[in-house]
């Protein structure tokens, strides 16, 4: 079985077509590297507010792209499985960096996948760090403290696959094929029905979700999750 590197990025921004990578942390069985970049576009007062890295405290870094970090990072990519939360969008940033992730573990997608009837509110790290009473020392929204958050929930997630029977391998390529998959949501988690099902609103509201299918499409990040279920529900 291939090892695992557990991996979180922050950028300037949250558009993986336009923003690039400021810090770098990941974790293996060797322990945990960070470093800090130079992007080469200004960091976003967004960014900043939830980071608190600011172009000030990366004017003096190497740029990613020409770093030893990345040419380490991708030696391990090359042999590992990558586990992320939001992995499509790690996936992205580094990939912008000219950076290849072959094989990954999505996190928000498993979790997901673990919670058909939708008793989770919210699936974003730090939600699910309290929701599940993950008890970890980590700083939210740093990429060292989010990276121990992010492999004390794999844990969690692996041992209640690990539950049914399968073996640690048999998990792995599960998650994995889970990975592969847009999530079936089960909640809206935004707008004007916010809190209710999706079947429900389906029913009751059909022209909103058809709006909504039309947002997400000309979105250019895209939304593959929501997307897949509006599609669902629309019978597309």
């Amino acid at each position: 079985m291939k090892k695992l590197i557990f991996l979180d990025t922050e950028t300037t921004g949250n558009d993986p077509s336009a923003d690039r990578l400021m810090q770098v942390c990941y974790k293996t069985e060797e322990g945990v590297r960070t470093g800090y970049f130079k992007p080469p576009l200004p960091i976003s007062v967004k960014a900043m507010s939830v980071t608190h890295i600011t172009n000030e405290m990366v004017e003096d870094k190497e740029s990613f792209a020409d770093s030893d970090f990345k040419r380490g990072l991708q030696k391990i990519l090359d042999e590992s499985i990558l586990v992320a939360h939001n992995a499509p969008f790690d996936i992205a940033m580094l990939r912008n960096e000219g950076v290849v992730v072959s094989n990954f573990i999505d996190t928000l997608r498993v979790a997901r996948h673990l919670d058909p009837e939708g008793k989770i509110p919210e699936y974003n790290l730090q939600y699910l760090r309290y929701f599940l009473g993950i008890n970890v020392e980590a700083s939210a929204h740093d990429a060292v403290g989010d990276v121990l958050v992010l492999e004390a929930l794999f844990q969690r997630l692996f041992k209640k696959m690990r539950d049914v029977g399968a073996t640690d391998a048999g998990v792995i390529e599960e998650m994995m094929k889970v990975s592969l998959k847009p999530s079936l949501m089960v909640h809206f988690t935004f707008g004007k029905y916010k809190g209710r099902k999706v079947s429900e609103v389906a029913e009751i509201d059909r022209s909103y979700l058809e709006w909504l299918l039309g947002q997400k499409i000309q979105n250019e990040e895209g939304d593959a999750d929501w997307i897949y279920t509006l599609k669902n529900y629309l019978g597309k």
